[in-house]
């Protein structure tokens, strides 16, 4: 079942949408919450919720004026979250900066079934979150036993990152008609790439990542269930 997932859909270019994030694709608040924070393109969503004290990275994400060098430091800071490196990039553009292209932070993978939209997430530190068609969350924080199928997840996904480029326009509506999109959260933008399985999954650089997603979902959702 779990293998299915990935092979009734595919790759190519999805039509144009005029809708913009937020979007809703589950009927529960918190996994629609979640979904939109996957993408890390709305730096707001991240600042400290009230009455929390702010994280470290936080205060150097929201920093006013920005502190461009403390910026730069978390961005290159390999011991944190693919998602904060990618919010600290996102800042540093926004501020003018450049970047260091092609420096992959994370991959996500959707598909979207008759039954609802999965959603499978790896970060460049480990983290994995796993949202299921229904609504239930899995996520993995850190480096666990997960890792490896994370690091060959970026690995399969490194060639794509190389030869495509950043989305400029604001990242479009779930996948819907039996599609699967891949998002690869990168220093310099969002990348993606989406179509049907059925050519996608035999496609010279959609396939691998195709596969090592589906290893690596199948090892989420083995280790939840245990």
């Amino acid at each position: 079942m779990l293998r299915k997932l990935f092979t009734t859909l595919g790759f190519g270019a999805s039509a144009m949408t005029t809708s913009e994030p937020p979007y809703t694709p589950y009927q529960s608040e918190a996994a629609n919450e979640i979904y939109n924070l996957l993408f890390c393109d709305n730096l707001a969503a991240f600042k400290p919720k009230e009455g929390e004290s702010a994280a470290t990275w936080q205060t150097v994400l929201f920093a006013e004026p920005a502190d461009r060098s403390a910026l730069l430091a978390l961005a290159n800071d390999i011991t944190q979250e693919g998602r904060i490196r990618y919010l600290a990039h996102a800042r540093l553009r926004s501020l003018g900066e450049n970047p260091p292209a092609k420096v992959l932070l994370g991959v996500i993978a959707e598909v979207s079934l008759a039954d609802g939209l999965d959603t499978l997430a790896a970060y460049s530190e480990g983290g994995v979150r796993y949202i299921n068609h229904t609504g239930e969350l899995v996520i993995s924080e850190g480096p666990t036993d997960l890792a490896p199928h994370v690091q060959k997840l970026l690995a399969a996904s490194e060639p794509v990152v190389a030869r495509i480029g950043p989305w400029k326009q604001p990242r479009r509506s779930p996948p819907k008609s039996d599609n699967v999109r891949l998002t690869f959260l990168v220093s310099d933008g969002l990348y993606f790439g989406e179509g049907l399985m059925s050519i996608m999954q035999h496609e010279e650089m959609a396939g691998p990542v195709i596969q090592c997603a589906t290893t690596l979902l199948q090892t989420v959702v083995s280790v939840a269930s245990k």
